[in-house]
């Protein structure tokens, strides 16, 4: 049952005693999936029509706690519902799990069925709607960094998260003998993967020990959001199958490499790559020259949705591979925004800050937002920048901790008329009670430095 299922195909499936349970599923502002598992014959029965759920679920942090200060949903009140609505299109087998299928939901507003602004797969949606009103389509792809331990989330979480050991031992960037001791979770995940309709390209070893990268084909964005969430979920649940824990956290260990995943893009019109230009200077049209230069320009307003805890900003260190300035540069991969595929139809533009814990919805939407704002402003893109970028003294530094960017991003006259000020105010304010609850907690850090000298 390899690929995508028609809504037919599945109700066969139902009949013939292939499938019994339906995942549906919607998108968190931390890109989980959360959701219902439904007896299969109910769901082809009539809740395929719409179910319902808490619309806290677009207002928690990663703890599932009920921060004050939302517009959108409070205790006050009273925490109502949300609409589930099943998008078809896109159902699929979970093949590592028996008998499952899922469909993803958008998230509509309960009395009036309008879509909910802040959902997540809504606001990529908006700036696709404005990139398809000049009749442009995005492309992209995104890549996925993720380390895999010796033990189970299980085990970790009693052992306190400390003592932390990689599944391999030296770094393993390209290594082929290194990731063949992996292959228990890494062939399986990507076999389920391409049978669930998700088109896997390849898997590596990224640079360091224990660290995986996976890579998907680029598509439409929303697409390329949609394989971007699934596979996430997959390696975690794949990986805890075979008693291993993969983890997205941006930076685990202050002398180890971090966790990016990096966003391809271009714009199409039609079948014709409307970044590419054979007389442009390396390829390059007008058109790609103003998106880049928003993306530069606007780099520190979307800096939020990149970076969205504490945790992200720790990635961002020199002779890590994670950039610290908004400059371009052509194949280097020490800049913010590197340009791929040079003087060929393929040429992109790769956007190298976000770690692995974006969602990538909101970065994809961000990014999205800051192109099209090039263009509309039709921004000159200077030269690129050469050699080692982590020492150029002239580029533009990205924002350095969650504080800084949540007030680049609250500042951020673009993203408010392009996503709309709700959409602007939830997120600031679901960055602001990240900050809120590190400021309480008390590190390890803290006591080991202190607790006799001080």
């Amino acid at each position: 049952m390899p690929g995508l299922m028609t809504f037919e195909a599945l109700k066969s499936a139902v009949t013939d005693g292939t499938v019994d349970t339906v995942l549906a599923c919607i998108v968190d502002m931390q890109g989980r999936l959360m959701g219902k598992r439904f007896l299969a014959q109910h769901f082809v029965d009539s809740a395929w029509e719409e179910t319902h759920c808490c619309n806290y679920l677009l207002a928690t942090d990663l703890e599932m706690a009920t921060p004050d200060g939302y517009a959108s949903t409070s205790w006050q009140s009273g925490y109502g519902d949300y609409v589930m609505k099943p998008d078809l299109t896109t159902i699929r087998p979970m093949p590592w799990l028996e008998g499952t299928v899922m469909v993803l939901c958008d998230v509509l507003d309960h009395h009036n069925h309008k879509p909910i602004s802040h959902s997540p797969r809504a606001v990529l949606k908006r700036q696709i709607a404005r990139c398809e009103a000049m009749g442009l389509t995005p492309v992209m792809a995104t890549e996925l960094e993720f380390f895999l331990f010796e033990k189970s989330f299980a085990e970790i979480a009693k052992g306190g998260y400390r003592d932390l050991t990689p599944i391999s031992g030296y770094n393993e960037d390209y290594n082929i003998l290194q990731t063949s001791r992996e292959e228990p979770v890494m062939r399986p995940l990507r076999n389920h993967l391409y049978a669930a309709g998700i088109p896997i390209e390849n898997s590596k070893g990224e640079a360091e020990a224990g660290q995986e990268e996976l890579n998907i084909r680029y598509g439409p964005a929303l697409d390329t959001a949609d394989f971007h969430t699934i596979a996430k979920h997959a390696t975690k649940e794949i990986a805890d199958q075979q008693g291993h824990a993969a983890s997205f956290l941006p930076k685990w260990h202050p002398d180890r490499v971090g966790s990016s995943a990096h966003v391809h893009q271009s714009l199409w019109q039609g079948r014709e790559n409307a970044f590419h230009d054979p007389a442009g200077d390396h390829g390059m049209s007008d058109l790609m020259r103003h998106y880049v230069a928003g993306l530069i320009k606007y780099a520190p307003d979307m800096m939020v949705f990149m970076a969205p805890y504490i945790n992200s900003y720790k990635r961002f260190s020199k002779g890590t591979f994670a950039p610290t300035k908004t400059v371009w540069s052509v194949d280097n991969r020490t800049a913010g925004f590197r340009l791929c595929g040079a003087d060929s139809k393929g040429v992109r533009v790769e956007c190298r800050i976000p770690g692995s814990d974006m969602n990538p919805y909101l970065a994809q939407a961000a990014q999205l937002a800051a192109g099209l704002a090039g263009i509309e402003e039709e921004l000159e893109l200077q030269k690129p920048t050469t050699g080692d970028i982590y020492e150029a003294e002239r580029a533009g530094e990205i924002p350095r901790t969650l504080r800084d960017a949540l007030a680049t991003l609250n500042g951020s006259a673009m993203l408010r008329t392009a996503m709309g000020e709700d959409v602007i105010d939830h997120y600031c304010r679901a960055a602001s009670w990240e900050i809120e609850e590190f400021d309480k907690a008390v590190t390890d850090y803290e006591i080991a430095r202190g607790f006799e000298r001080a």
